[in-house]
């Protein structure tokens, strides 16, 4: 009777410490800008196409190099497509859009996380990403005025104060791609840390 007790408590204890085996497992990626480093962690098994996509551009160093090109306060800061010169880099095929079942499994358009940012197209997405720096579920959320949505695949983990600084750095509207950082917050390099 009193080993059955211990065990049961052991067990009871397990359940209690136990992390989620999507959390636990998932992947990490850190982004070394020049404004600091951000950690996110990705999804797999919440949008496994999209964070496969992901995860190849780190792997091509795709995203070394590259700039926070749009930035606006109160809403997102984008990057992953546009060398400092802000000419646009070469992308794969875009990856079909995943926004509507990562929703139905619990990720949210809200400040922290990181989504696939895209053309009017839904499956338009291709390396370009966007972390949310508030709450932006009632208009980026599937179904909603931007039906079906921008697909989160991940959050970020470490390095949130780097994004609240690049949020608030001062931007000009120039050519066609507004609120662009007046000073460069570049992308120095990417790399999986799990």
């Amino acid at each position: 009777m009193v080993s059955f007790s211990r065990r049961a408590a052991a067990l009871l204890l397990g359940a209690c410490l136990a992390v989620p085996a999507w959390a636990a497992d998932a992947p990490k990626v850190r982004f070394a800008t020049t404004a600091g480093d951000i950690v996110v962690e990705v999804y797999p098994d919440k949008a496994p196409r999209t964070v496969e996509n992901f995860l190849q551009y780190v792997r091509d160093k795709h995203y070394d190099g590259t700039v926070f090109h749009r930035v606006i306060d109160n809403f997102m800061i984008q990057g992953g497509g546009m060398d400092r010169s802000m000419a646009q880099k070469k992308t794969r095929a875009p990856v079909a859009h995943e926004g509507v079942e990562a929703h139905a499994k619990g990720l949210r358009n809200e400040a922290g996380t990181i989504a696939m940012a895209r053309t009017s197209d839904p499956n338009s997405a291709t390396s370009q990403f966007f972390i949310n720096v508030a709450d932006n579920k009632l208009t980026l959320d599937p179904p909603g005025p931007n039906a079906p949505g921008y697909t989160v695949f991940g959050r970020v983990v470490g390095g949130m104060d780097v994004v609240n600084k690049i949020k608030g750095v001062p931007t000009a509207r120039s050519g066609p791609h507004g609120d662009v950082p007046v000073t460069p917050i570049v992308i120095n390099s990417a790399t999986i840390v799990r």
